[in-house]
């Protein structure tokens, strides 16, 4: 027999009973029961009940066995009577009665609980994540995470895809957020960049002459944590494609991402035909650009309704300044006085001066409107909102007014908020969809100046003659985003290929030629020697995971993630490099100034 064990904790069955076995784990929990000692013993597979009575020769061991000591026991499979069967278990069937124990490794007293999986403080479970990570959820979802990355390695095989690898240590890069540096001893005072994205490799690929791309790449971006965001280091489904359009980018990777949520939907539906929504559109309808389309409002414009009517803060506002809307955000069953006047009490904690509201509620055989607003603009325009927007008795609507482009925000938050609150989400289903056609540049307020919307290496709808002859504000890129319920889970672009293009956007953001050539040189070069048309896109793999395990935030299915504060408390990172590696590098810390 193998020196640790004849079987996994999760491989025996009814068909084993009467067999001699010998397992190995760790001890999941002891139970007494009046002199019969049960022992659940767990290993990486699953769980097996061990027994020991006073007759056996490993129940004094038996007796001293605590809670994560690591095993070995020697016994006899048996049947459970049909009472004491466990059906949650894959081997709740059968028992095993111990003839000898080993004590493999004692442990010492737990400093965070693994049985149960109570909650605990988040620093404690992560400087002890290897205990963490004994939890049953926490492992069953760290296996989940693998399962689904190879998922995708299969499916971008299957579609003609070839995965490569780039190189971590690179220069920098602007990708929308801070480069880690790597200090060169070989060439002191220089800095290599982790890359934030394989994004001008896989274009040089691409320009080599490679047609399908993909990786499983790392990417590192110094940017601060947040629950949909890890600190410091996640993982993407990178990917390029030679000689496409946009269309076919989404109509490979729609399909095959769908075909990868349905394998571990557990029977939850996925969008089969995702819809390509505009990005003004979404906007306009969601107040996002990551919209959760399982919350079934959508917001209308009702502008005209408002304009010249009694309720005089809304008319002013629309009299005085034509960019001025008003828009409408409808809630099926949230009629009631009590859940308007929560909704307006979280618009004021949110620093708004409130949300305007009517709910419609029968009066005998009228359909009346109720509240303030109904009262200041008068029956017949209340009746012409409720007409528009599709609204019975019992239903309620709210209304927010200004430029949209400074409260559009707001409103998504407001519908996100009474989606929830009234339970009109289905929380079931994966709802997935493309946002298209983003604004190529946006105005800076703090720079004062024109800048990339998005991804710098973007087309532009209408190449280098938009540029030319059309105002930057307007200009749309040949870029997509994937959104799956209300997260973006994947960003991409058709690429600019063309140096001449490629200069005439630098330049409108106030980088020249010469920037352009210092800062992305290797694929201004790559450009002038017969680059194809290509795109791709990149998958958020932990956000793609945690969407399908349903989990709460992404060091749920990570194995060794960093605190809120960006720290590795297992492993004590960051720390001070010490003198000798200082002095090697060249470099000096300057001293930190002492808080007055």
């Amino acid at each position: 027999m193998h020196r640790y064990r004849s079987h996994t904790c999760a491989a025996l069955r009814k068909s084993d009973v009467g067999q001699n076995v010998r397992l190995s784990g760790w001890v999941h929990r002891v139970r007494d029961h009046g002199g019969l000692l049960f022992i659940d013993l767990r290993d990486h597979y699953g769980l097996t009940q061990i027994v020991a009575d006073p007759d056996s020769p490993a129940f004094k061991i038996a007796e001293t066995v605590r809670g994560e000591w690591v095993i070995r026991v020697d016994g006899e499979v048996k049947a459970r009577m049909a009472e004491t069967a466990n059906p949650n278990l894959p081997t709740g069937e059968i028992e095993i009665f111990a003839r000898e124990i080993e004590v493999l490794s004692a442990a010492k007293e737990l400093p965070l609980p693994v049985f149960g999986e109570p909650d605990y403080p988040e620093d404690v479970r992560l400087k002890y994540r290897f205990l963490d990570l004994r939890r049953d959820t926490l492992h069953k979802n760290i296996v989940k995470r693998t399962q689904v990355i190879a998922a995708m390695r299969r499916e971008m095989g299957g579609a003609g895809f070839t995965e490569y690898s780039t190189p971590i240590l690179t220069a920098s890069s602007p990708e929308g957020a801070r480069d880690f540096l790597v200090p060169s001893r070989i060439h002191p005072g220089t800095f290599y960049a982790l890359p934030q994205a394989p994004q001008q490799y896989k274009q040089l690929l691409m320009v080599a002459g490679f047609d399908r791309y993909f990786q499983i790449a790392p990417c590192f971006r110094d940017e601060d944590p947040r629950a949909d965001r890890l600190p410091g280091e996640f993982y993407q489904l990178d990917l390029e494609m030679s000689f496409v359009t946009q269309e076919d980018v989404w109509n490979t990777m729609g399909p095959l991402m769908t075909k990868v949520f349905e394998e571990f939907a557990e029977g939850k539906p996925v969008t089969k035909e995702w819809p390509r929504i505009p990005y003004s559109e979404a906007i306009r309808k969601y107040g996002s650009d990551k919209p959760d389309l399982r919350n079934p409002i959508v917001m209308e414009a009702v502008t005209d309704h408002f304009a010249g009517s009694g309720f005089k803060v809304f008319a002013n506002m629309i009299a005085s300044n034509p960019k001025v809307q008003v828009w409408a955000i409808p809630a099926k069953t949230g009629g009631s006085r009590a859940f308007c006047d929560r909704m307006n009490a979280w618009a004021q904690q949110q620093g708004q001066p409130g949300l305007g509201y009517i709910f419609w509620r029968k009066e005998g055989e009228k359909l009346e409107g109720a509240g303030p607003l109904a009262k200041n603009i008068g029956e017949e325009r209340t009746d012409a909102i409720r007409t528009q927007l599709g609204l019975d008795d019992g239903d309620a609507c709210f209304f927010v007014a200004g430029e949209p482009d400074k409260f559009y925000k707001f409103a998504g938050e407001a519908r996100t908020r009474a989606g929830e609150e009234l339970n009109l989400v289905d929380r079931d289903r994966f709802e997935l969809c493309w946002i298209v056609d983003f604004p190529f540049f946006e105005w800076s307020e703090e720079e004062k100046k024109v800048d990339f919307a998005h991804n710098p290496f973007s087309m532009p709808q209408g190449g280098l003659e938009a540029l030319q002859n059309q105002d930057p504000l307007t200009i749309k890129a040949f870029q997509y985003d994937a959104v799956c319920n209300g997260f973006e889970i994947a960003s991409g672009s058709i690429r600019n290929q063309s140096p001449e293009t490629m200069v005439a956007a630098f330049e409108k953001v106030g980088l020249s030629q010469q920037d352009v050539e210092d800062r992305f040189g290797g694929l201004y070069r790559a450009f002038q020697y017969g680059a194809p048309p290509h795109g791709g896109a990149a998958f958020g793999i932990d956000r793609v995971v945690m969407l399908l395990v349903g989990a709460k935030n992404l060091r749920e299915i990570s194995l060794f993630p960093m605190n809120q504060q960006a720290q590795d408390l297992l492993m004590g990172a960051p720390s001070p490099a010490t003198l000798t590696q200082l002095r090697e590098l060249e470099l000096r810390v300057l001293p930190q100034k002492k808080e007055a």
